[in-house]
């Protein structure tokens, strides 16, 4: 069973930055999507960034040049870098891990983002 630990979240003014960070007790894979998604107060999880194991990155419109999504290659660590933190982006941010042969989707227990002056 694949587990996580987040970190990096917290308390941001607008226009602020934040770094969050996933390890993975998983071992080192070549065929690994990993990634963030997020969850705000009452709405739906959505995908924040995400990489395969080819490199294809995929983000979120609304996070398009702000947030820089960093995976090592081994799949054992991502890594997200949050710019111009906006009060919209504030969410419960989840560390994503899919086993890309297997189909077989992990989550992390979450990490707390506000964004709020």
């Amino acid at each position: 069973q694949v587990q996580f630990v987040e970190s990096g979240g917290g308390l941001v003014q607008p226009g602020g930055s934040l770094r969050l960070s996933c390890t993975s007790s998983a071992s080192a894979s070549r065929v690994v999507t990993m990634g963030w998604y997020r969850q705000a107060s009452g709405k739906q999880r959505e995908l924040v960034a995400r990489m395969n194991s080819n490199g294809v990155t995929d983000y979120s419109d609304s996070v398009k040049g702000r947030f820089t999504l960093q995976r090592v290659i081994a799949a054992k660590e991502t890594y997200l870098q949050m710019d111009k933190l906006k009060p919209e982006d504030t969410a419960t941010y989840y560390c994503y891990y899919r086993n890309e042969w297997t189909n077989i989707e992990y989550w992390g227990q979450g990490t707390q983002v506000t964004v709020s002056s």
